[in-house]
């Protein structure tokens, strides 16, 4: 792969379009012959990459295609002189050099045929990276990590959310889609605590993402496998490091589950992920990881810790010009909370709490959507597309 970047120009997404069709917009950035190899040509076509276009939130690196990349939601080619599809031995190259010196993220890799690790761009940018097998050659996708901890009040997000600063212990919850903005939204949160509160945090994390400093707080971040060998472990070490705030990363199984709940009944503040698309829908992924003769107990048990869940999607703006966050926001109240220890899978009744409660703050999906079509930041159509219930948002909008 060449290199000896340079920008050629910046082409963003037609302004009319919500939708771009593969192949109508693309990230165009010139590549010059030079003598750059290794870890170098890769920081250099990374940098390119970003530079053309500030909107970029993943790339792709796949053998036998050029770079693509996603931008508002889009998957667009990366063209260019100097630019040729991936080789085998490109992607295995450009894979190393993200990987270095990381032991056991090669380890794993060779094990299980994927790894995760973070990776940093001095002064550009951090990464997420996937590192995976597929058809006996190495791929790579890449999520881009702002190197600035966003405010609450610049995603968009309820003014509400900045009650979590104050909280002292239970649970709270970050859900949605892959690409929802949960890590920002996340970290968003946790930085609020580190500039309100004088406490201990400790994050356990896959990989670390953004990087948080001390600041009122005390911070310790904790990458899984560099740092600890598995997310359980971390909690169990971290139950014995008086924390006040506990971080993690995602919510993966049952065991994580039990040991955040856990966690949260002996009094610390835990922040955690999954990926659900509603309120609904995390009560029942949580419950439904434990046996039919615990699921009782764990209802009961996440009624009495959680304190909020909040749930975000990123829908298309009809001008073109974005996506815009939607939030539905559940807050613990003896209504909400009798609601979860009920056995009620279609959650209809966790869904009337919410809207019964737009005093306390709390909002859904649907009626934030209704809010954004009638003042006109989002089509119609694109917004059923994205609704809970899409016969029942157009009706409630005829």
């Amino acid at each position: 792969m060449s290199s000896g970047v340079r920008v050629e120009r910046v082409l963003k997404l037609p302004r009319n379009e919500t939708m771009a069709a593969p192949g109508h917009a693309n990230i165009a950035v010139v590549l010059d012959a030079s003598t750059s190899t290794g870890v170098t040509a890769t920081h250099e076509l990374l940098t390119s990459i970003l530079r053309a276009n500030n909107q970029v939130s993943d790339l792709i690196f796949s053998p036998g295609r050029l770079p693509q990349v996603e931008v508002n939601g889009q998957l667009l080619p990366v063209q260019g002189g100097g630019l040729r599809p991936f080789t085998a031995d490109d992607t295995r190259r450009i894979a190393a050099d993200l990987i270095g010196e990381n032991k056991q993220a090669i380890a794993i890799l060779r094990e299980q045929g994927y790894c995760d690790v973070s990776f940093g761009l001095s002064g550009v940018a951090r990464f997420r990276v996937n590192v995976f097998i597929q058809r006996g050659s190495c791929a790579v996708v890449m999520r881009v990590i702002s190197t600035v901890i966003p405010a609450l009040a610049a995603l968009g997000l309820p003014a509400q959310m900045g009650e979590v600063a104050s909280l002292r212990d239970g649970i709270v919850l970050v859900t949605g889609p892959r690409g929802s903005g949960k890590s920002s939204t996340l970290a968003a949160l946790l930085d609020s605590i580190n500039q309100k509160q004088v406490c201990h945090i400790i994050t356990i994390e896959d990989p670390i993402e953004f990087l948080h400093n001390h600041k009122r707080a005390t911070v310790h971040q904790r990458e899984l496998h560099s740092d600890t060998p598995s997310v359980a472990e971390g909690l169990r070490a971290a139950l014995r490091q008086a924390p006040n705030v506990i971080l993690v990363g995602e919510m993966r199984n049952r065991e994580t589950m039990e040991m955040v709940l856990e966690a949260a009944e002996s009094g610390q503040l835990v922040l955690t992920t999954l990926n659900t698309v509603d309120a609904s829908t995390t009560v029942e992924r949580i419950v439904s990881a434990f046996p039919a003769s615990e699921q009782a107990s764990a209802r009961g048990r996440l009624a009495r810790t959680f304190r909020f869940i909040v749930s975000q999607r990123l829908v298309p703006r009809k001008d073109g010009t974005g996506r815009v966050a939607i939030v539905e926001f559940l807050k613990a109240t003896p209504r909400t909370q009798a609601c979860i220890e009920v056995n009620d899978s279609s959650g209809r009744n966790l869904l009337e709490a919410i809207k019964s409660g737009t005093s306390q703050g709390m909002q859904h999906f649907d009626g934030e959507l209704s809010k954004l079509v009638r003042s006109g930041v989002v089509d119609l159509e694109t917004a059923a597309i994205y609704a809970t219930d899409p016969r029942e948002f157009r009706h409630g909008l005829a």
